[in-house]
């Protein structure tokens, strides 16, 4: 009889959870540019400056993303099915891949300050930015992401998880980059049968990030902590985690829609 309460109050929290989902899901779709590229943009819109300069073209459609925010998702998309592929593994790199990361890391700020500095004519800096430096150093933070995210949810989440890394050495590693980085040079082709999926794919990303964080915060709020054998179970956790994920994108879209009045990135 209790087993059977239980199941009941998780069946009702899944639903209730999806349901709310659903609400926020329908609100900012309602709301947002037509098509998927403009429900694409409206997610880029919440999370990249989207400078047209810095930014790779469909055509003579912007992508939803700058280019070292489209690299950053796309490292992270890879990392994300990488870590997948590799199972339950929660345990966190080897010290050895965390300085690696780390050095990636220090290559985007460097990268990134490098680039701010040209917003500001006649300012010096160390070298010119371009698009593909961008992609390189983003993705670069991409893999970093999920390296570290992933291990969390596993951790968070799962009764039976693993301790051993998914990353457990240089040969994982490498494996991880090149795939990252191939993705990632796809963007530099300006073929629009392939940079329409890639935008796709990296703005999906951003609301994957998001999304998981927050099922995390909500499960340890429910005190909810390795309660977990299978996905079906968390369903409502997910539902709530990702319905603040749009629902966050929605309230930066409408913040930044209001002071600037256009979908369109900022432009200098």
């Amino acid at each position: 009889m209790s087993d059977h309460l239980f199941s009941l109050r998780r069946n009702r929290f899944a639903l209730a959870g999806i349901f709310l989902f659903s609400i926020v899901l329908a609100v900012w779709f309602s709301l947002t540019p037509e098509g998927l590229l403009g429900k694409a943009d409206a997610i880029g819109y919440a999370v990249c400056h989207r400078i047209s300069a810095r930014s790779f073209f469909l055509g003579e459609r912007q992508l939803p993303l700058c280019a070292r925010c489209s690299g950053m998702y796309l490292g992270a998309f890879t990392g994300f099915i990488f870590h997948i592929y590799k199972g339950r593994k929660g345990g966190l790199p080897p010290r050895k891949i965390l300085l690696s990361l780390g050095f990636l890391l220090i290559l985007f700020g460097i990268d990134g300050v490098n680039s701010y500095l040209h917003l500001f004519p006649n300012f010096p800096s160390v070298y010119e930015p371009n698009n593909v430096l961008r992609v390189i150093t983003g993705t670069g933070v991409g893999i970093g992401m999920a390296a570290m995210l992933m291990p969390i949810v596993h951790q968070s989440l799962w009764v039976d998880w693993n301790t051993t890394p998914a990353i457990s050495g240089w040969r994982d590693f490498l494996v991880l980059l090149v795939s990252a980085y191939c993705l990632s040079a796809l963007m530099l082709t300006d073929n629009p049968l392939i940079l329409y999926p890639l935008a796709l794919i990296s703005s999906s990303t951003v609301i994957f990030i998001l999304g998981l964080i927050y099922t995390i915060i909500w499960i340890m709020l429910f005190k909810k902590e390795n309660a977990f054998t299978r996905w079906f179970e968390v369903i409502g956790y997910l539902g709530l985690g990702f319905g603040l994920a749009v629902f966050q994108i929605l309230a930066i879209d409408l913040f930044r829609l209001v002071l600037t009045g256009s979908w369109n990135g900022f432009n200098f």
